[in-house]
């Protein structure tokens, strides 16, 4: 590819670049780097960037992750982060409504100078793309006079819930009618505690329900929204959200994780190394024997809850594989136990993991269904993969989610109402839904429904699918826009 003093010379490639920002955050850099992987595969270079707090956790566990462009189908990716100017140990880092402030502060600063680098170096950026918490790079964008889109990392049903939460054109929970139901075009109905928590006046997390509707604010900003779903999943909110939006667009190009492309599979930021021997183990199991058991990158439930999920698989007999990851070091929380004597007790049937290559081991015949939090992207992958689910979910749209996968989707049985519960799921609630999700009319039934739904995904992503064309439409946009950009610096704003 060529180098002089250092810098890389991708004149000759004549790529049009497209740079990427995302939160620094599992569940916002997964979803946005598949895209960016999909987008270099067009033909593109794609520049990732996180903060560089998140990015030391990914370049430990993938030596793929540096500045120099990695090849992708037809194009190539590569990775800079920012450096956010605060030691590990700033208080700020655990205060959003501040970091978020400090990140966007700084973040504008090195997107400008990075446009302003990049184009010195003949590879100048053509559009900006964003997900949700960080909506600045769409104003950033619009100053310089780029286009932009943004990646929604949630469901288009949440997008709609938070929309018309923005905009005030419902009545939602409130301090002195707490427990309404919500009633939203295109959704089912929606209980007070079916609703994302966040959006909820009681939540213990009002910055995180501010950080996520900053993006609302400048909706209109991006010449597009992503959304990591497919159009035969969500087709009426799909239309109406169109609809409402009017000017902006709304593009499904979901499941982003299961399409794959060439050199696409030696890049991934998960900020650690997943136990892949867990999927030896899964071969020496019966076909839809195995519950597999994760909570995702956030959820940290209580020492209580692990003894009685313990319990309860232990009394239904199931073999499991259970991801009991370790807490964040940002938390005061120690480590699970697993009951005394417990690993003893079941033996070969049950296999403890702390990090799981999680699309592989929904994808494997010996899984039976999954216990999840519900977030979007294992909601994604479990649907994709035509796998039922036990929901369990604790927060933000989880509690959605689950209402979708048990009652809309029916794949999915409830376990939990989220952090609204306020209690323990004993043991003899989780040894009768794990009985009822793994075998009898109820577990078939969700099964046929899983496989209906993994059938509509596969086909939305395969060519001249729904997700395929609207990802086909969003890469010529770019490749439109970027011709008719004005060669120039962003300091000539």
């Amino acid at each position: 590819m060529g180098s002089e003093n250092g810098v890389i010379n991708y004149k000759h490639l004549e790529l049009i670049h497209v740079l990427m920002i995302s939160f620094p955050g599992q569940g916002h850099v997964n979803p946005l780097l598949r895209l960016g992987k999909r987008i270099a595969s067009a033909g593109f270079l794609v520049t990732f960037t996180t903060t560089e707090d998140f990015g030391r956790g990914i370049r430990e566990s993938n030596d793929s992750i540096s500045g120099d462009p990695v090849p992708v189908g037809d194009g190539f990716i590569r990775f800079e982060f920012i450096d956010d100017e605060l030691t590990d140990d700033d208080p700020m880092r655990r205060d959003m409504d501040q970091y978020l402030l400090h990140l966007e502060s700084v973040g504008r600063r090195w997107v400008l100078g990075t446009l302003n680098r990049m184009a010195q170096e003949d590879r100048p950026v053509s559009c900006l793309i964003n997900n949700s918490f960080i909506p600045w790079v769409s104003d950033v964008a619009e100053e310089v006079g780029l286009p932009s889109a943004v990646l929604w990392p949630q469901s288009c049903a949440s997008f709609l819930i938070h929309y018309y939460y923005h905009n005030k054109l419902i009545p939602f929970p409130t301090e002195t009618t707490p427990d309404i139901d919500v009633e939203i075009p295109t959704l089912p109905l929606l209980k007070w505690d079916e609703i994302p928590t966040f959006l909820h006046p009681t939540t213990p997390y009002p910055f995180l329900r501010r950080a996520i509707l900053g993006q609302y604010k400048n909706i209109t900003k991006p010449f597009c929204i992503l959304m990591d779903t497919f159009n035969e999943l969500e087709k009426d909110t799909i239309e109406f959200t169109t609809k409402l939006l009017r000017s902006t667009p709304v593009r499904t190009i979901g499941p982003l994780f299961k399409k794959t492309v060439s050199g696409s599979d030696r890049v991934r930021a998960d900020s650690y190394k997943a136990d892949t021997e867990c999927l030896k183990w899964l071969d020496g199991q019966a076909d839809g024997s195995v519950v597999y058991i994760s909570m995702g990158t956030i959820v940290y439930l209580k020492q209580e809850q692990i003894d009685e999920l313990a319990e309860g698989l232990e009394a239904a007999g199931v073999s499991f594989l259970w991801v009991l990851k370790p807490p964040h070091p940002d938390m005061s929380s120690v480590p699970h136990r697993l009951p005394q004597g417990f690993l003893d007790r079941v033996g070969d049937k049950g296999k403890i993991i702390s990090f799981s290559p999680q699309e592989q081991v929904l994808a494997h015949p010996a899984v039976a269904c999954f216990v999840t939090h519900c977030g979007w992207n294992s909601t994604m992958e479990a649907i994709t993969s035509g796998v039922p689910v036990i929901a369990f979910p604790q927060w933000s749209d989880q509690v959605t989610d689950a209402k979708f996968l048990c009652d809309v989707f029916g794949m999915g049985a409830l376990l939990c109402r989220g952090e609204h519960d306020k209690r323990i799921i004993p043991r003899d609630e989780v040894e009768r839904c794990v009985r009822e999700a793994t075998s009898g009319p109820k577990a078939n039934e969700m099964k046929n429904n899983a496989l209906k739904w993994k059938a509509a995904a596969l086909e939305a992503i395969a060519d001249s699918g729904s997700s395929d064309l609207n990802f086909r439409v969003f890469v010529d946009e770019i490749r439109e826009k970027s011709h008719n950009l004005l060669p120039r610096s962003v300091t000539e704003q």
